[in-house]
């Protein structure tokens, strides 16, 4: 649940640990993530939310959640904090056989230039669903038509920490070439781990009823407007949520899951998405699977979520 403080001025990220000393963790959690697949026939998963940046952008992220930010209000320790080759070892180390590179800028300017490290990231990292972004800007459009014609597969929109709002008259033409093209745009729409001004099911909402065909991909099943946004998942068929930090005992304690929701969740099981939010997450990737497992335990159910779903939605 990512939020992006200013980027202007960067600062060298903290100290990297060195892989030898990590080694002994991640083979234990490599077994408890290869027990989880292969309880349920899968010999990989895919991850539609995790984040790559450019180095600078996600020091500053990691800086914001080092101070607990006002976003945030408490510790935020962030778990894989490795440099970028050693990331790509745990979550290849954990089976992921597609993942993203999440990023967003939060003003005017960002999104080309993120853009553009993210066409380079994808080119060199085929395992990565080349990931793009955009703002509220005059250039919105053109930067999506470039990022597209680039070969960026998914798109992520944050509308918390870009603070615009979804209908603004200058992302018109960027939601007409995002369902014209049929390309998911993974969004922060919900008002975890705090509101912000176009945050909520009410602008998301009045978004689909002009593009009801966008295929929309609400992150974190929209904490913690959840019954809301399964509201919207159920109008709309070319809606989809993603399970980032849904359920772990971290979101519990601040937003849980209504437990009498979850059977219209599993009764939506072809649209949700597996998403963990990697690197950026104070707990380990394999709790957030046992996070999931204990909220969903059908085999079926996890099977759609954690790999059959964006296979199916990525051509995989």
């Amino acid at each position: 649940m990512t939020a992006e403080p200013d980027t202007d001025l960067a600062e060298p990220a903290a100290a990297v640990v060195p892989t030898a000393a990590v080694r002994p963790a991640a083979v234990t959690e490599d077994a408890r993530v290869a027990a989880f697949r292969e309880s349920l026939g899968l010999a990989g998963l895919i991850d539609v939310h995790t984040h790559f940046m450019p180095d600078r952008v996600l020091a500053k992220v990691w800086a914001y959640f080092d101070a607990a930010g006002p976003l945030t209000g408490r510790p935020w320790p962030i778990t894989y904090r490795h440099e970028e080759r050693r990331r790509l070892e745990l979550l290849r180390g954990f089976g992921v056989r597609a993942f993203t590179s999440m990023l967003y800028p939060h003003k005017p300017g960002m999104a080309r230039w993120l853009n553009d490290w993210a066409a380079d990231f994808a080119a060199r990292t085929p395992d990565c669903l080349h990931t793009a972004t955009f703002f509220a800007e005059p250039g919105a459009a053109d930067d999506v038509r470039r990022a597209l014609d680039q070969g960026a597969r998914v798109f992520k929109c944050h509308v918390q920490v870009g603070g615009f709002d979804p209908n603004d008259p200058m992302l018109d033409e960027v939601w007409g070439l995002l369902a014209e093209t049929g390309t998911p745009v993974v969004t922060h729409c919900g008002s975890g781990p705090a509101p912000g001004r176009f945050t909520g099911p009410g602008p998301i909402g009045a978004l689909l009823a002009r593009h009801p065909r966008l295929p929309l991909v609400v992150a974190h099943l929209g904490m913690p407007e959840y019954a809301d946004f399964l509201a919207l998942a159920e109008r709309h068929d070319r809606v989809m949520l993603d399970t980032t930090m849904a359920f772990t005992p971290f979101a519990e304690a601040e937003a849980p899951f209504p437990r009498a929701a979850l059977p219209r969740l599993a009764a939506l099981a072809d649209r949700v998405l597996l998403g963990t939010d990697f690197p950026n997450i104070p707990y380990a990737y394999a709790d957030a699977l046992d996070a999931l497992r204990d909220a969903l335990p059908d085999p079926a159910v996890l099977r759609a979520i954690c790999h059959d779903n964006a296979a199916r939605l990525f051509g995989l």
